[in-house]
């Protein structure tokens, strides 16, 4: 069953080019969906429309199979969670998280038995008769959570709600909420965050919008699929270079040769040659190219039990990150970083040359316009930390 149906969905200011351009797509009952991109893409503006904050310009809008283009939002089924709380000041958690139950008229005892029974899923028992100013930031957003709860919507709209909380609250509110959406089976969420790790770590699907001076796709969806479908798949280079962290090294090249399942290119830079397992069909030789391959896919002579000039890339270290489990290592390379990950206890310093290990498994071939060639071969091996 679908929850939300967007068709052909836009949103435009006045005369102004759409902030929201040509978005279809269905959430399903139970789903976790989370709007992913840039700051600017549009993906706040996209949530308010199905929260009926934000009139469509063009397109249909449907939750539960309603038509609710022209519905208020109050009558819509779905309660929003806020980046700023949005609490009222001068009423207690109890009455803060009631209030809704009390705009719709509900009985005492019901009001009373929701609060409670809320309060209790997120540890807020004692803080019922408290006021907002006598909370913390990760309360306050737990108090918010627990307003939308009560209402036992068929959808739950979060905006951005731990951006305001530090490094910890943020991981301990995180499984919270995912928590809170096992608990509640036909709930859907739709959820908009620009962090990466709470995408892969939330979202049943990733919906990933446009940003960018590309003024054509600008708010529209540049990938949809499950986290690790945009990971080890994406469909263009911005998917590419936003999904992970640190980023996807890129490189410039040109192509070689084209074999079956295969590709050969020459680096633009140092004319290093490099076999990707792609599908090239479409590629012509001398045709330029990027290549792109992930920091922990990378090898590094040595460490990895790796030793030659075959398939590898001559570098020289510019720095190391040490994070205990792990290091990052950048490597400057014909004038540009790579970045390569490393044991935690990585001996390397800066200023050594090095030869860089690529996979051809791990390779990725874009072309000049920033699509992705399909990849032919087996997902690549993960490197250990």
């Amino acid at each position: 069953m679908t929850t939300i149906h967007l068709a052909n969905v836009q949103k435009s200011y006045g005369d102004h080019a759409p902030v929201i351009r040509r978005v279809n797509l269905d959430i399903a009952q139970h789903e976790f969906c989370v709007f992913l991109g840039p700051s600017g893409c549009g993906k706040s503006t996209l949530l308010r429309m199905i929260a009926g904050l934000e009139d469509l310009s063009e397109g249909e809008l449907r939750i539960g199979g309603r038509l609710v283009n022209d519905v208020p939002a109050a009558e819509r089924g779905v309660a929003m969670v806020f980046q700023s709380y949005a609490l009222f000041p001068h009423m207690t958690v109890f009455d803060n998280m009631a209030f809704g139950l009390k705009l719709a008229k509900q009985p005492r005892d019901v009001i009373d038995r929701k609060v409670r029974e809320a309060a209790r899923i997120l540890q807020l028992d004692a803080l019922l008769e408290r006021y907002p100013k006598a909370l913390s930031g990760g309360q306050r957003q737990r108090v918010a959570i627990g307003r939308a709860i009560v209402r036992e919507p068929g959808v739950f709209l979060f905006d951005e709600p731990l951006s305001n909380l530090d490094a910890a609250l943020r991981g301990q509110t995180r499984v919270e909420i995912a928590r809170l959406h096992q608990r509640f089976e036909n709930a859907s969420v739709v959820y908009v965050t620009h962090d990466q790790v709470e995408a892969m770590t939330l979202a049943d699907r990733i919906v990933l919008l446009h940003a960018g001076a590309d003024a054509e796709r600008f708010g529209s969806i540049a990938q949809s699929g499950a986290p690790l479908e945009l990971y080890h798949h994406p469909k263009s280079r911005f998917v590419a270079g936003f999904i992970g962290s640190p980023r996807m090294n890129f490189i410039d090249a040109v192509v070689d040769s084209i074999d079956a399942g295969s590709v050969t290119v020459s680096l633009a830079q140092s004319g290093e040659r490099l076999v990707a397992h792609v599908d090239g069909r479409r590629l012509q030789p001398a045709q330029p190219v990027t290549l792109g391959v992930r920091p922990e896919h990378l090898r590094l002579d040595g460490l990895h039990g790796l030793h030659g000039k075959e398939q590898s890339i001559q570098c020289a270290t510019v720095l190391s990150e040490r994070l205990g489990e792990h290091s990052y290592i950048h490597a400057d390379h014909a004038g540009g970083t790579l970045i390569a990950k490393a044991p935690g206890d990585s001996p390397l310093g800066s200023g050594e040359r090095i030869r860089v290990h690529v996979p051809p498994s791990a390779c990725h071939l874009f072309d000049a316009d920033g699509i992705a060639l399909r990849r032919s071969a087996l997902e690549p091996e993960r490197v250990a930390a």
